[in-house]
Formats: C-alpha cells, sequence, structure tokens
C-alpha cells in the first residue's frame, strides 16, 4: 500500500479543521507517522548554540590536551585539527542533506528505517538508534569527566599540598552531571541557554586568545608550534602515536547530529538543520585551531612538565606559567570550566531527544514511560532522567582506570560514527537520486561526503581500538573494546526478547497515521494525536 496516497486520500474530521494551530511542519510530520509533541520553541541561532555547544571544539582541544601532548604535541593538534575539520565537513555535508530531505528528530535511526531495504528496514533501524544513544551517554560522560578533573585542578593549583586521588574527581563528575541536569528540565528556557551557552563559548575564547599570548613572558618559536612532533606513548612507529593521539582533536567535531535531533522544535527544520550542523563545524575549525596556535606560542618553561603537572590539567598549567599568577589562572580556567558547563547542558539536551524519540518507535525497554513528554515541562523529562542516571553510573568506570576518559571519548566517537554510517549505506544502497531531495543537496559532492564518513568510520573503528601507551597495562589499556562487547550484548538480548517484535517502524507509523487523519485527530497544542 502506498501510504503516502492514503494519506492524502485519509477524510478530514471536523475536528481536524478546526485545528488552526497546526502548522505546515506539523502536517508533514504527521505524514512521517509522528505526533508535534514538543513546541517549536528554537530558532536557528538557538539550535546552532545547541550544536556548537556540544561540540564547543576550542573546549575540547583544551580538555583532551594531556593525551595530544604525549601523542605528537603541537603537530598533533595543529594538523590534526585541519585533518578532522576537513573530514567533519563531508560527515557535515552527509547529515545535513539527510536532515534536510529528512527532517525528524529521530536523526539517523529514522534515515536508516526510510531508506533502509523494507526486510532489513527495522533492524538497521533499531541498530542505528542504540549505537546513536549509546554514543550521547559517552559523550555526556567524557564531558562531565573533563569537567569534574578540571575543577579538582583548579584546587590543588590553589592549594599546591593537596593530592589528587581518583575518587576526588569522580565526585567532581557526578557534581557536574547532577548540576547540569537542572537546565533541561523546563522547555522554553532551553533556547535561550543555547543562545547564551554560545556567546559564553564565544567570549570565553576570545578573552583567553587575547590574554594569554598578551602576558606570557617568553614564546615558542614557529617551529616548534609547527613542526615539533613529540612521541612519548611507547609505540615504535610515530605513525601509530598520531593516531592515538588523533582522538582527541577528533572529539570536539564528533557530535555533528545534535541538531538533528531538534528538527521538531524549529519551524522550517528542512533549512535550519543544515545551517546549524555547518555552522558547528566553520565555527569549530576557527576557533579550536586559532586556539590552539595561540597557546603553543605561549608555553612558557618545559613541555614536559606541563604534560606532568600536578593538577592532571596541562591547560591550567599552561594558563599559570604564562601569567605566572594562580588567581588569574583559575579564572581562566573558570571560563573553560562554564563553557564545559554549557556543553554537558547541550550534551543532555541532546541525549534525551534521542532517548525520547527512540522511545517514540518502542526501540527502548520501558518505552511507554520513555517516549512521554512533560505537558506543563515541555521536555522528555522521563527521557532525560534515565539518561543522566546511567551517565552518573559510566562515571564508576573512571574509578577502575584513569584512561577511563580516553575510553569514553574513543567510545562516543565510534558509536556515533557508526550510526552515521548505516543511513549513509541505506542512501547509497538504494540511491541518491531515488529519494525527494530537500532543499539541501549537494549532488556528486554530497556523495563523495558520504563515501569519505564511510571510509573513516572503518579507520575509527579499526584505529582508535588501539592501545593508548605500550607496554600495555591494566592502569593504561584502551577499555573501548571492551565498552563495544557491552552495548553490542545489550542490543543483541533487547532485540530478540522485545524490539523485533515490538519495534515501531515505517509501515506501522504511517499506517496509524493514516487511521488517525481518517478517523480521530484531536487538539492537544495543536498536535495529532496517535496511538502508540
Amino acid at each position: 500500500m502506498d501510504i503516502d496516497k492514503e494519506i492524502a486520500k485519509a477524510p478530514i474530521s471536523d475536528d481536524y479543521s478546526e485545528q488552526k494551530s497546526l502548522d505546515e511542519d506539523a502536517l508533514k510530520l504527521a505524514e512521517m507517522g509522528y505526533t508535534q509533541d514538543l513546541q517549536r520553541n528554537f530558532s536557528v541561532w538557538s539550535v546552532l548554540g545547541v550544536g556548537f555547544s556540544l561540540t564547543n571544539s576550542w573546549f575540547g582541544i583544551s580538555a583532551a590536551l594531556v593525551t595530544g601532548i604525549n601523542s605528537g604535541g603541537p603537530m598533533l593538534i595543529i594538523y590534526g585539527i585541519i585533518i578532522v575539520a576537513l573530514i567533519s565537513t563531508c560527515v557535515a555535508i552527509s547529515l545535513s542533506e539527510l536532515a534536510s530531505a529528512l527532517p525528524n528528530a529521530g536523526g539517523q535511526y529514522f534515515w536508516a528505517n526510510e531508506l533502509a531495504p523494507r526486510k532489513y528496514a527495522n533492524f538497521a533501524s533499531y541498530l542505528t538508534g542504540w549505537f546513536a544513544w549509546a554514543g550521547s551517554i559517552f559523550t555526556s560522560a567524557s564531558v562531565a569527566l573533563a569537567m569534574g578533573a578540571a575543577l579538582v585542578g583548579c584546587w590543588q593549583l590553589g592549594h599546591p599540598d593537596y593530592v589528587i586521588e581518583t575518587w576526588h574527581v569522580f565526585i567532581a563528575y557526578q557534581v557536574v552531571n547532577a548540576f547540569c541536569f537542572f537546565f533541561n528540565c523546563y522547555g522554553k528556557t532551553l533556547p535561550k541557554i543555547a543562545t547564551a551557552a554560545l556567546y559564553t563559548s564565544l567570549l570565553s575564547f576570545f578573552i583567553i586568545l587575547v590574554t594569554v599570548p598578551s602576558v606570557a613572558p617568553t614564546h615558542q618559536q614557529a617551529r616548534f608550534v609547527f613542526a615539533t612532533f613529540i612521541n612519548n606513548t611507547g609505540w615504535k612507529s610515530n605513525g601509530i602515536a598520531f593516531i592515538v593521539g588523533l582522538v582527541n582533536t577528533n572529539w570536539p567535531f564528533a557530535c555533528l547530529d545534535c541538531a538533528t535531533h531538534l528538527a521538531e522544535e524549529v519551524a522550517q527544520p528542512e533549512r535550519m538543520i543544515p545551517i546549524a550542523i555547518l555552522g558547528t563545524v566553520a565555527i569549530g575549525f576557527t576557533t579550536s585551531w586559532f586556539y590552539s596556535v595561540a597557546m603553543f606560542f605561549s608555553i612558557v618553561g618545559d613541555f614536559s612538565e606541563i604534560a606532568a603537572t600536578a593538577t592532571y590539567v596541562p591547560i591550567l598549567e599552561l594558563f599559570y606559567r604564562a601569567l605566572n599568577h594562580t588567581a588569574g589562572a583559575i579564572v581562566l580556567e573558570s571560563l573553560i570550566i562554564v563553557t564545559g558547563l554549557g556543553c554537558q547542558i547541550a550534551s543532555h539536551t541532546w541525549q534525551s531527544r534521542l532517548c525520547w524519540s527512540f522511545a517514540r518507535d518502542r526501540g527502548l525497554p520501558g518505552h511507554r514511560w520513555l517516549s512521554k513528554v512533560h505537558p506543563t515541562l515541555d521536555v522528555p523529562l522521563n527521557a532525560h532522567i534515565v539518561s543522566c542516571v546511567i551517565v552518573g553510573l559510566v562515571g564508576c568506570l573512571y574509578l577502575g582506570s584513569y584512561t577511563a576518559f580516553n575510553s569514553m571519548v574513543t567510545a562516543c566517537i565510534v558509536l556515533l560514527y557508526v550510526s552515521y554510517a548505516i543511513p549513509v549505506i541505506c542512501l547509497l544502497y538504494r540511491g541518491r537520486n531515488n529519494i525527494a531531495h530537500g532543499p539541501f543537496w549537494l549532488g556528486p559532492i554530497g556523495m563523495f561526503a558520504n563515501y569519505v564518513l564511510l571510509m573513516w568510520t572503518v579507520f575509527t573503528v579499526v584505529m582508535y581500538s588501539f592501545p593508548y601507551a605500550m607496554p600495555v597495562k591494566a592502569s593504561n589499556m584502551n577499555y573501548v573494546s571492551a565498552v563495544y562487547a557491552v552495548v553490542v550484548a545489550i542490543i543483541t538480548i533487547d532485540w530478540f526478547a522485545r524490539g523485533r517484535k515490538s519495534y515501531r517502524g515505517q509501515t506501522t507509523r504511517k499506517e496509524e497515521v493514516v487511521v488517525v487523519l481518517g478517523r480521530s485527530v484531536h487538539g492537544g497544542r495543536g498536535s495529532l494525536s496517535i496511538v502508540q
């Protein structure tokens, strides 16, 4: 049955005719088989705010500097940013084309369901949804851990006799996660928070960019910044050392799908979401590259001493040496922490939307509860609570290994890239010209971007699983393979126990919307009520 034609022919009740607030975007959403459950409070600027606040590339470089220092030094960071930005442009183009053609809060899992062969559509979509949500969980965990380490590091800098223990950072991690939880509990304030986070990040970037180089008593030579490679990983091959460290420049560009999950909260998402995604990459590259160059020129003293700082936060030590003032260094680090908190808030927004949208298609256990939107707060509160609780539990990994941060970063990158790759594979198999294109469509350029994304996904799955240092010990091991095994085990168990029977694919969704359009359209903020 041609579902779209059935929708068009479905008789519309008088109640439906009276729903004047049901706009064109809501009708397009209904044709996909979904209700307009969330209000469209976001503008393109606030969506960009959420997207950039999450990726926040210059902040990510600051947080991940410790591994980058040992796995390539300045050359890794400076040239790694350029490499990853070019690849991320291809990723952004691929996501933008799909978001423009099929704007939906489900993002990549929805695209996979629409584009995959009918026989495999439900499983491809289900797999994509789980990988995407798991990736968002590990993203939130890595940001919270970076912020926890920064907070404890500031305390240590002000109290030199203080010795940082693992559990100190763990407690700070939980505080950051709990504090940022409350910012996603009221829908109408989220666009303002996102916009404020964007301005805060750019202002903090500007202040640090100007202050540190201008007050540093000495500056490094250009050769040090652009031609110095440092390999303290134990790997005999500098190429492997570079790849091992590349994960840290990849992290700030890894979460580009964030804006796609706000497609049901912004008007004209087919136009606005691509702007937000590509704008995120453009701002991210500009800020992170100039920030890195400025910081490396401003290094005072021996580079290895910065890497071995007692604060465990190299950028804080860099600030302290440049300013020669404890309070001044803490103030600059506080700007990074505030920016990081905005990143964590955006990550919570992202992961809760992923959880909620996936649950409404019965992709998760407890989907009836997780798919509810709080009628007063206008947020998927249940999905938000569960996601944040899981993030809190993931933090326990740090108690077992100090390399947990790198494992979290690697997991978020690879799981997300795999979730991007599945719908792109489906698109190429189906044929790029065999779907209705959105306003953003780049033809041959888009196809090239698709293949770059797929090749980079394979590269990251293999190469980012390598140990961070040699010889391998329990304390420095890359545990990301264990993370993959756990995630795949959970997916497999849930699929055979529940998912294969209850998951709601495109046929079920569109048949339900035909019934609703023909028989029972209700009000409720001008939304279509579809029984799940």
